[in-house]
């Protein structure tokens, strides 16, 4: 081995070594500070359905993780809709072999007793999960690709939401 093979991943290395310093984290108080508190003052609404009660779940722990109770200011309201589709048939028996969920989550931030619109969007994913001959762990199964799909959408309302509260 020669000594430029040894230099190409040390300098690789290196570059990225200089680099670290040069992103900060969205919720880095230094960064943007009181956004820590301004996420922890946003009160979940009740969500419908049993996708909701998962979403509602993920966004309760992703927005206010400390169990702390601030002053309520904001108030996030989501509703769902949610669709499965089931594109291959399985020829043999006549009934599919797998399915894709897709949800499709409606959100609004409000502030001033829901007067004042801080924030709204939608937020989609799906998920796919095997179907068997088995009823029960299609259940099992289907729950499981609502609760995959309930992390990923409440990952990413939060991180919209504390977007919209740092540029407000």
């Amino acid at each position: 081995m020669s000594s430029s093979d040894c230099r190409k991943p040390s300098a690789a290395i290196m570059a990225a070594l200089s680099l670290t310093g040069c992103f900060q984290p969205l919720y880095g108080e230094s960064s943007h500070p009181g956004l820590n508190e301004q996420m922890r003052a946003i009160v979940v609404a009740p969500i419908k359905d049993r996708i909701g009660h998962y979403l509602e779940d993920e966004l309760v722990l992703d927005i206010n993780g400390t169990g702390a109770k601030p002053e309520p200011r904001y108030l996030l309201t989501v509703t769902t809709t949610q669709g499965v589709q089931t594109p291959t048939v399985e020829s043999q028996i006549g009934a599919a072999d797998a399915a894709t969920v897709t949800v499709t989550a409606q959100y609004k931030l409000t502030s001033d007793g829901g007067t004042k619109t801080v924030t709204s969007g939608a937020a989609m994913t799906s998920a796919v999960y095997d179907r068997t001959i088995q009823r029960f762990g299609n259940l099992r199964a289907a729950r499981d690709a609502e609760i995959r799909i309930a992390k990923s959408l409440a990952a990413e309302i939060e991180l919209r939401i504390a977007a919209a509260l740092v540029e407000k």
